[in-house]
C-alpha cells in the first residue's frame, strides 16, 4: 500500500467519523424528522466507509450473498443512504410547500 491510499483511507475515515460524530450530538439535539433522517443517511454512509475499508484490506464479511458480482451488503448500504438523503429533503419540501 503506497502513501496515497493510507492518506486516501485515513482521510474518509477521520471525516466520515467527525461528520457521523455531529450527526450524533444533532440527532441528541433534535427530534426533528428531517435531520433525523439526515443523520440515519450520515450514520450509514459512515457504516459503508468502514465496510469498504475491511473490504479492501480483505477483512469483509465475506461474499456468502452477492448479486451478480456485488456483495448483497454493497448493494443495500449504498442506496440506503440515498433513500435517507431523499426522504429528508422530501419531507423539507412539503414542509416549506405547507407554509406558502
Amino acid at each position: 500500500m503506497d502513501m496515497g491510499q493510507i492518506l486516501f483511507i485515513s482521510t474518509r475515515l477521520v471525516l466520515g467519523a467527525a461528520a457521523s460524530f455531529f450527526a450524533i450530538m444533532l440527532w441528541s439535539k433534535t427530534r426533528d424528522a428531517a435531520w433525523m433522517l439526515m443523520v440515519i443517511g450520515i450514520i450509514i454512509a459512515y457504516i459503508d466507509i468502514v465496510y469498504s475499508i475491511l473490504d479492501f484490506f480483505g477483512i469483509g464479511g465475506g461474499n456468502f450473498f452477492v448479486i451478480g458480482s456485488v456483495p448483497i451488503i454493497s448493494f443495500i448500504l449504498s442506496p440506503l443512504q440515498l433513500i435517507f438523503f431523499i426522504a429528508a429533503f422530501a419531507v423539507m419540501v412539503r414542509r416549506q410547500s405547507r407554509q406558502n
